[in-house]
């Protein structure tokens, strides 16, 4: 659509030039409405990327979430990202990426590439916890001190198991070398 009168509730879109839109408060900036009362999902939001010559490797698209840091600079908190693993048809593979800001670099949170799922790969001192329906510390990796305890958020050895607090009981494995 093409308005060429000066009316603020159109926007004139004519693919060359990048869309900004800017309120002065915290609404919705953008709000996809539908009123559809089938099964069906609805609002859709596609992020296409329609290339004349995909290829593997391929970037495909980018959410950033910015905003001022306390010194005014443009900061990205985090991001989302997608990358195309294999573009042959038949055998699309694809892999996602979330980041998020830690101690003022962007680091990789978690990775779900084509072979594997990688959380911490950016290798920071970031403990990893998974919760059960009462246990806060079901699986609880240890980041800076390389352990792993399962039903404890303290573990104390490489491996640590721990029953709960009334019968408690730590187990942890030795390999053969430090058994030598």
């Amino acid at each position: 659509y093409n308005r060429t009168d000066s009316d603020s509730r159109y926007v004139n879109v004519d693919g060359t030039t990048p869309v900004t839109i800017t309120t002065t408060d915290n609404a919705a900036t953008l709000s996809l409405v539908s009123t559809d009362a089938d099964a069906n999902v609805g609002p859709v939001l596609d992020l296409v990327r329609d290339s004349g010559s995909p290829a593997d490797s391929d970037l495909l698209g980018s959410i950033k979430f910015i905003a001022d840091d306390d010194g005014g600079n443009a900061t990205t908190f985090a991001s989302v990202s997608t990358q195309i693993g294999d573009a042959s048809d038949g055998t699309e593979s694809s892999a996602l990426q979330i980041k998020a800001m830690n101690a003022g670099s962007l680091v990789s949170r978690a990775d779900f590439l084509v072979s594997e799922t990688v959380f911490n790969n950016g290798s920071i001192d970031l403990d990893f916890r998974v919760e059960s329906n009462d246990n806060a510390n079901c699986l609880f990796v240890d980041a800076g001190n390389d352990k792993i305890g399962i039903r404890t958020g303290t573990p104390q050895f490489g491996l640590s198991f721990s029953q709960g607090t009334s019968d408690s009981m730590n187990t942890f494995l030795k390999t053969a070398e430090m058994l030598a």
